[in-house]
C-alpha cells in the first residue's frame, strides 16, 4: 500500500474542493485533491448550469479564470410557468446571472487549483477513513485501479457531494457534526443538454415549470439561444417519477424544442434541505453539497460551494498554524457559512416544508396570485415585506384559497423568526446546544402551523 502525506487532503474535485484546494495551496501548504473520475471526465457533473451571483467569486480562483465557461450572460429573470392557471410569472432575480457550460467550468476550476499548486489524484475512490482513538480524522484509505492507497493529513475536507461516503464511515460521537440527515431531505434529478434548430424566444430567462406528478419541477436554462440545459427532479420522500420519460414528454410538447438533439445526459442526487447545523469535527470539515450548502428551493449551490471552499481553506490554514485541528479550532468555518448564506437558506427551507402540506393545485393557484417582486424576495432572501395595498391585491386574486394564503403569511412570520435566530449562531461549540434547542422549538411551531410532517 502506498502512503501519501499532505497538510490537507480533499475528497472531490467539484467547486468546493477546488476552491478550498486553491485557497490552501496559495498559502504554500501541501494539498491533494482526490477524484474518483478519470482526468478527462473530471469536472463533468450533473447540474442545472445556472449561476446566481456570477459577479461574486472568491479570489483564490478569480472570476476572470472561469469566465470562458459563461455561455449566456444575458439571462436576467426567471419565468415560472403554471399551466393549471394558464399563467406565466415573470420573476426578477437579484444579482448577476449566468448560464454556464458546466464541464468547461469544471475544467477551469481544476486548472485554477492546479495553478495554485494543488495536486490531483484521479481514478481514486475512497473506501474508508482514518480516525484515531480520540476521534480525530487524520486521513482515509482509497483504491486506484485496484491498488490500495493511504492518505494521511492534518485535516480532511469532504467535498464528495450529496450523501457522502465519508460521513457513513466517520464516528461522530462526542462532536457537534450534524447527523440528522436522511434520504427524504434530498432530491433525485436528471438533466440533458439539447440542441435546437432555431433560437428560443426565452433565451434571456430561466424557465421553471411544476411537474405533473410528485413534488418537483422542470427547468429549461438556455446556455445559448439554441443550446438548452433541460431537467427535472423530485423529493426522494415522494412517489418516484420516471425522470427520463417525463422529461421527454414535456420537451415534445414544446414546439420551440421540436427535433431537439440530445448532446449530453446525467443524473444526480441533490440536497434540498437546510445547511448542516455544524459541518466540523476534529480534523474534518464538510464543504459544499456534502454539508447541504444549497438553496433548498432549487438545489442550486455553485456560489455557496465556492465560498464554503474558501472559508474552509482559510480556517484550515489557521488551525494548522496554531497546531490545533480540534472542533473548536475549526468552528469559525460554521459561523462564516451561517452568516453569509446558511441562515437565509434555512429560512427558505420553511417554504419547502410548507409546500409539502398542501395540494399542488391549491399552491399553484396561490402562487399565481402573489406579486412577482415579493415572490422573488422570498425565494432569494428568505423573507419579504408585503404592504397593505399588495395584501388587498393578493386577497382579490386569491379568492377561494384564503385559508392557504393565511397559513402562508403565518409561515412567513415563522420563517422571519427563524432567520433572526440564525443571526445568533454561536461563536463556540459550547453554546451550540442551547442555540439548537431554541431553533428546534421554532421548527416545532412551524410544523404545528403548516401541518407538515417533520423534515428533521
Amino acid at each position: 500500500m502506498t502512503t501519501f502525506e499532505y497538510d490537507v487532503a480533499i475528497v472531490g474535485a467539484g467547486t468546493a474542493g477546488c476552491y478550498a484546494g486553491a485557497t490552501i495551496a496559495n498559502e504554500g501548504y501541501d494539498v491533494v485533491i482526490v477524484e474518483r473520475k478519470d482526468e478527462a471526465e473530471a469536472g463533468h457533473i450533473a447540474c442545472g448550469d445556472a449561476l446566481k451571483g456570477a459577479d461574486k467569486f472568491p479570489e483564490s480562483i478569480p472570476k476572470s479564470h472561469i469566465e470562458s465557461s459563461f455561455t449566456n450572460t444575458e439571462v436576467d429573470h426567471g419565468q415560472f410557468e403554471i399551466p393549471q392557471e394558464d399563467a406565466v410569472l415573470d420573476i426578477p432575480v437579484p444579482g448577476e446571472l449566468a448560464v454556464i457550460d458546466r464541464y468547461e467550468y469544471g475544467r477551469r476550476i481544476i486548472d485554477g487549483a492546479e495553478r495554485a499548486g494543488a495536486a490531483f489524484h484521479y481514478d481514486t475512490v475512497v473506501q474508508d477513513v482514518l480516525q484515531d482513538e480520540r476521534g480525530r480524522v487524520y486521513g482515509f484509505e482509497a483504491t486506484k485501479k485496484g491498488e490500495y492507497k493511504r492518505y494521511e493529513a492534518d485535516v480532511v475536507l469532504d467535498g464528495a457531494g450529496a450523501l457522502s461516503l465519508l460521513q457513513d464511515k466517520i464516528d461522530f460521537d462526542g462532536t457537534t457534526f450534524d447527523t440528522n440527515v436522511r434520504y427524504s431531505q434530498f432530491s433525485s434529478a436528471y438533466r440533458e443538454i439539447i440542441e435546437v434548430d432555431e433560437p428560443v424566444e426565452w433565451s434571456d430567462a430561466l424557465v421553471f415549470k411544476p411537474t405533473k406528478r410528485s413534488a418537483g419541477y422542470l427547468w429549461y436554462f438556455p446556455r445559448t439561444p439554441t443550446e438548452i440545459n433541460v431537467g427535472l427532479g423530485f423529493q426522494m420522500n415522494e412517489e418516484p417519477m420516471q425522470l427520463v420519460s417525463d422529461l421527454r414528454e414535456d420537451i415534445q410538447q414544446r414546439p420551440e424544442l421540436k427535433n431537439a438533439t440530445v448532446k449530453d445526459k446525467l443524473g444526480a442526487a441533490l440536497p434540498t434541505r437546510r445547511p448542516y447545523d455544524s459541518a466540523v469535527a476534529p480534523g474534518y470539515i464538510a464543504i459544499g453539497d456534502s454539508a447541504a450548502h444549497v438553496n433548498p428551493i432549487s438545489g442550486g449551490g455553485i456560489a455557496g460551494a465556492a465560498y464554503a471552499g474558501q472559508y474552509a481553506g482559510e480556517q484550515v490554514i489557521e488551525a494548522i498554524e496554531s497546531d490545533d485541528v480540534s472542533e473548536g479550532s475549526l468552528w469559525r468555518y460554521n459561523e462564516r457559512v451561517m452568516d453569509h448564506y446558511g441562515g437565509r437558506y434555512a429560512a427558505l427551507d420553511i417554504y419547502n416544508i410548507f409546500s409539502t402540506a398542501y395540494d399542488l393545485d391549491d399552491l399553484l393557484a396561490l402562487l399565481a396570485a402573489l406579486p412577482a417582486e415579493k415572490l422573488s424576495d422570498a425565494l432569494y432572501s428568505g423573507s419579504a415585506n408585503v404592504g397593505l395595498g399588495l395584501k388587498i391585491q393578493v386577497l382579490i386574486k386569491s379568492f377561494g384559497h384564503w385559508g392557504t394564503l393565511k397559513n402562508l403569511y403565518e409561515t412567513k412570520s415563522l420563517a422571519d423568526r427563524l432567520l433572526d435566530h440564525y443571526e445568533t449562531y454561536p461563536s463556540t461549540p459550547d453554546e451550540f446546544g442551547v442555540w439548537q434547542r431554541e431553533r428546534d422549538r421554532i421548527m416545532d411551531d412551524i410544523y404545528a402551523k403548516t401541518g407538515a410532517d417533520p423534515k428533521y
